[in-house]
């Protein structure tokens, strides 16, 4: 009996489905809300300005290594900078947590879709003919995804510190520091917990604490870990969106105090 042949189905044009959804409208709003965060982070990063308030230090300026800052560790801007490349504390830093977002699990996926079109959506034709995988470049480069963890570790570790240092305020009169909380003593704290929620539950946080272990449930604090990871991991994709939104926001605070647009709002 002669088998079957069923013939393979034509490739699709570019957005071409047969899906009735509005299937366009998750890429297009991780699109307009990516390009708004990017463009936004750019514009603070090179503005160099605005960034402090008392005991407030941005979080897209923090660690200040060098600048103008009162929280700069190694006073302001080098010599040997390139006196024709824009200065700025930011960019000292922003490269670290930028490398563990683009090269994140869940951002790959909602920008390979939203920018690449890669594609823009399930059964949805994309504008390449080829899949290469992420065994050349320049996918082969988020393998380092795991390196930008560490780093991202670090930088919420130092974000710890400037929620202590956001308790205390100068006295207008003598100068002392008196103990206090503002209301960015807790946007700031707030930026900690969101950023420890997305890098915590991230994928490689997961393998690195247990993930890597045949049998994780034989040691029983890794294994702790590794729970612990996994339930954050379940909402990896909230925790990324609000700590990103978040942590603009705080920097807005910021620079709304440094411009005298707003008051702190002392609770304590």
């Amino acid at each position: 009996m002669p088998e079957a042949v069923a013939p393979l189905p034509e490739r699709r044009a570019f957005a071409e489905t047969m899906r009735r959804d509005a299937w366009w409208a998750q890429p297009l709003s991780i699109f307009l809300g990516l390009t708004g965060f990017v463009i936004y982070a750019t514009w603070a990063a090179l503005k160099n300005a605005d960034y402090h308030w008392g005991p407030y230090n941005s979080p897209f300026y923090s660690p200040e290594i060098f600048g103008d800052g009162p929280h700069s560790w190694f006073g302001p801007k080098p010599g040997w900078w390139p006196g024709w490349f824009p200065f700025s504390p930011a960019l000292f830093i922003l490269p670290f947590p930028a490398g563990f977002r683009l090269t994140c699990y869940y951002f790959r996926g909602a920008y390979y879709k939203s920018h690449w079109a890669d594609p823009p959506s399930c059964a949805v034709g994309e504008p390449r003919k080829q899949y290469w995988g992420e065994r050349s470049l320049p996918l082969v480069a988020m393998n380092v995804h795991r390196y930008f963890l560490y780093a991202a570790i670090l930088y919420i570790a130092h974000h710890v510190y400037d929620v202590w240092t956001a308790m205390w305020f100068a006295d207008p009169a003598t100068g002392a520091l008196t103990f206090g909380i503002g209301l960015g003593t807790l946007i700031f704290a707030g930026d900690v917990i969101l950023l420890g929620g997305y890098v915590f539950g991230c994928h490689s946080f997961r393998h690195l604490v247990g993930g890597v272990l045949d049998e994780p449930s034989k040691q029983l604090v890794r294994f702790k870990f590794y729970q612990c990871a996994s339930c954050l991991n379940r909402k990896h994709l909230v925790w990324a969106w609000v700590s990103l939104g978040w942590v603009m926001f705080a920097d807005v605070y910021v620079r709304l105090l440094a411009r005298g647009v707003v008051a702190d709002w002392r609770i304590f």
